[in-house]
């Protein structure tokens, strides 16, 4: 099929739609769910639209949760892990980009390497190390940890973005005057902020989404909201309407961020993608 053809683009635009239909399912089920009782949930397919909602799972978490201090505790934690994985891993990334030096290749695929193993690896050395630092919930252990793996992600995405930029332009800067970190920050950081902005988004939601070290690592004055969604499940039933109350309560502001920032995210991770 021609893509100029009528059928072409009848095909595409409905594999996009099952492919959005199919993502976007579990979300719209979760919203659902999230304003209907417990024995709603249980009444079976035929009830799963034909409903009367109602408030009470959201009011039920926030009466028996501290869900806002969580859902701060997260956002403090996620932001703060990015900020530190962008300045550190940039400075990095740029040194690995520029810098021709010995054991070059093999720094940065140790670096990327980090990011191969899984997180439960870690898990007991870090908690070991943070236990003796006296650094368990605490917003700082937090932070330390999740960027801790955040950190290869931008040293490896940013080494690429730096690479794409021809080192001409901070040439051009300091023939003109400029120092080496005054053509890095006056020529350098405005042309890679889309890329810059983009591998914040994905920063972002690691972190926010983050739960592995969230529950080892806390207790209750650091804890994230992530780690207080399983706490719905007892052994004698399963809160499905808390859980997608508080599920709810933790990607709506993800799913709000995103569709905000997607022009940015498909800007800063298509840089460099066409050269002249």
């Amino acid at each position: 099929m021609s893509p100029k053809s009528r059928l072409y683009w009848i095909v595409c635009y409905g594999i996009l739609a099952l492919y959005g239909a199919f993502t976007l399912l579990p979300i719209l089920y979760l919203a659902v769910s999230s304003f209907k009782t417990q024995q709603q949930i249980y009444d079976g397919i035929a009830a799963t639209f034909w409903f009367t909602p109602t408030l009470d799972s959201y009011r039920f978490i926030f009466e028996t949760k501290p869900i806002l201090q969580m859902l701060t505790n997260t956002l403090i934690v996620s932001v703060g892990s990015t900020v530190f994985s962008l300045f550190f891993g940039t400075i990095a990334a740029y040194g690995l980009a520029r810098y021709n030096f010995r054991g070059r290749d093999d720094l940065a695929f140790y670096i990327l390497s980090i990011r191969m193993f899984p997180p439960i690896v870690a898990a007991l050395p870090i908690f070991m190390i943070f236990n003796g630092l006296n650094l368990l919930d605490t917003k700082t252990g937090l932070i330390i940890a999740y960027t801790t793996f955040n950190l290869p992600f931008v040293v490896w995405m940013m080494t690429g973005f730096i690479k794409a930029v021809p080192v001409q332009l901070e040439e051009a800067a300091m023939v003109d005057g400029q120092s080496h970190l005054g053509a890095i920050w006056d020529i350098l950081v405005p042309v890679l902020r889309p890329s810059i902005f983009a591998v914040a988004i994905f920063c972002i939601i690691f972190s926010w989404n983050e739960f592995l070290f969230a529950l080892i690592l806390t207790k209750s004055q650091a804890k994230t909201l992530p780690v207080a969604i399983p706490e719905f499940i007892t052994w004698t039933e399963v809160g499905w309407n808390y859980v997608a109350a508080a599920g709810m309560v933790l990607v709506a502001p993800v799913l709000v961020f995103s569709f905000l920032a997607q022009r940015y995210m498909v800007r800063g991770m298509s840089m460099g993608a066409i050269k002249d």
